[in-house]
């Protein structure tokens, strides 16, 4: 039986992730400046909104607190799980108890070690605090500690999740002596590879100057890293011409000029998915979407291949499934469902009658507007006629999870298979708005959260995978890739693997 949250649903992460296709691009002429590899300088679009543990948040500010905060396990480039601050970890034969245990000699920066303690009223307090990453930590009924390496988290429930969300926002490590401090929000004192310069300025630049004592200095090649939040395209256009930034994702119309000019370039072909996420599979704001034929119907009113071309300039590819297609959940299989069929589309919507369609309300949010017409297009040429309500940005979160809207726009970075489907699926999960379930799904979830087995739990996601493509639970249109740009002395490592941002993802070459 599922544990349901009886606390607020979390803010919706989804957000963050719109900086995905938002990060700033560059192009280049003319003379620039050799680059510095000792230094790694980057932008983003958004500021940290704290460094307080209980409210990090995913996204792009995730490459300055991950760089201050060691989690206790990691994600590495390839989209496996490793030890991190844990050097190992273990469940029970029950999957009701996982035991952590920490390394030996690690500090703060403050100077104090690290010990269980740290981690216990770390996640104690998480647990305990409003915020994003409360559900994330649901299953967790306590937390012991046996000694001053061990951490042992009784869950009320198996999880198979939290493995992976202790590789981010709950699996930092505060200092216990801080963590209340007014100091926490702006300065933290972390457990991670770098700490903040006093030359940082915040809500523009961060500067992280790496710490020669942390234990696994030899992985971070960068003596200091370089944060800049840099709102306009222009502007970082200017600041990687003048060696400012010396990485940058970039849109694809740039490439070639970069190219020719000697930088290096890589492209992803999926880093985010957007969906129009049809959200109120019960109908009780929006009640065609209770009949699955109606969910089937969208599905099939998306030319997706001429969206990737013309939206994305090719710079992604269609898609009919929300998982990341290098995690364990993707089956390609998939993809030969609701082919582009406005006729057929509108057989379903006289079968489950609604031959003279319907209207619906959608949030217009900061993201979404590239895509409004062609969506609005889209889903008229079936019946369905689209109205957009103005959504201010500082509003875009509270909209979509406000319950107001059955069907909305989002556009969401990737995290690991097990993340993604507690997010998206699980009861009360931050993105699954109206708490939707269903018994087939649900017996599927307890069922992998259960397995310990790595190769029968990727068979199961990938089952879990299959429900929600064959039930319409949404209609992902995209996976929208990038380019990413990098100067003399930097290179990407990345593969899309793992698109959680860390400067893990930057090495030196050359």
């Amino acid at each position: 039986m599922r544990i349901r949250s009886t606390g607020r649903r979390p803010a919706l992460t989804a957000l963050a992730a719109a900086a995905v296709l938002a990060t700033a691009s560059c192009g280049a002429s003319g003379e620039r400046p050799a680059a510095a590899a000792a230094t790694l300088s980057i932008a983003v679009q958004g500021a940290p909104n704290s460094f307080d543990p209980a409210l990090l948040v995913d996204g792009t500010q995730a490459y300055v607190w991950s760089a201050v905060y060691d989690t206790l396990l990691m994600v590495d480039n390839k989209g496996e799980l490793r030890p991190n601050a844990a050097e190992s970890w273990n469940y029970s034969d029950d999957g009701k108890a996982l035991t952590l245990k920490l390394r030996q000699g690690m500090t703060f920066s403050g100077g104090a070690p690290v010990t269980s303690a740290a981690v216990k009223t770390t996640l104690e307090r998480t647990m305990s605090k409003p915020g994003p990453n409360r559900f994330r930590l649901s299953a967790v009924e306590t937390v012991e500690t046996p000694d001053e390496r061990t951490v042992v988290l009784r869950l009320k429930e198996p999880d198979g999740a939290l493995p992976h969300s202790l590789a981010t926002t709950i699996g930092v490590i505060g200092d216990p002596k801080t963590l209340e401090a007014e100091r926490t929000a702006l300065d933290p004192v972390g457990s991670g590879p770098y700490v903040l310069d006093g030359a940082t300025v915040n809500g523009s630049k961060y500067v992280l100057k790496k710490r020669d004592d942390y234990w696994n200095a030899k992985a971070y090649p960068f003596e200091t890293v370089e944060v800049r939040v840099i709102k306009d395209r222009t502007a970082t256009v200017n600041a990687l011409q003048s060696g400012t930034l010396n990485a940058a994702s970039v849109e694809v119309t740039h490439v070639d000029r970069l190219e020719a000019a000697g930088f290096d370039t890589k492209f992803i072909d999926a880093e985010a998915v957007g969906t129009l996420s049809l959200a109120d599979r019960n109908g009780e704001v929006l009640e065609p979407l209770g009949d699955e034929r109606v969910r089937k119907a969208i599905n099939m009113a998306f030319d997706r291949d001429k969206i990737v071309q013309q939206l994305l300039r090719g710079a992604g590819k269609p898609t009919r499934q929300l998982f990341n297609p290098k995690g364990d959940a993707y089956d390609p299989a998939l993809e030969k469902e609701y082919p582009y069929d406005p006729a057929a589309a509108k057989r379903l919507m006289a079968e489950a009658g609604y031959a003279d369609g319907f209207a619906v309300h959608m949030p217009s949010l900061f993201f979404t507007k590239p895509f409004e017409p062609t969506i609005t297009q889209s889903l008229g040429e079936i019946g369905i006629k689209v109205t957009w309500d103005p959504t201010p940005p500082q509003n875009s979160v509270s909209a979509i999870a406000s319950e107001k809207y059955g069907m909305f726009v989002m556009v969401e970075g990737f995290n690991s298979t097990p993340v993604e489907v507690k997010d998206y699926l699980a009861p009360d999960g931050p993105k699954n708005v109206f708490d939707s379930s269903d018994p087939e799904l649900d017996e599927l979830l307890d069922r992998v959260n259960a397995e310990r087995d790595p190769a029968k739990a990727a068979g199961l996601y990938r089952r879990i995978n299959a429900f929600t493509v064959e039930n319409a639970w949404s209609a992902p249109i995209f996976y929208s890739g990038r380019h990413w740009v990098t100067d003399d002395g930097v290179e990407f490592l990345g593969d899309g693997s793992n698109t959680f941002p860390t400067v893990r993802a930057f090495g030196v070459s050359g």
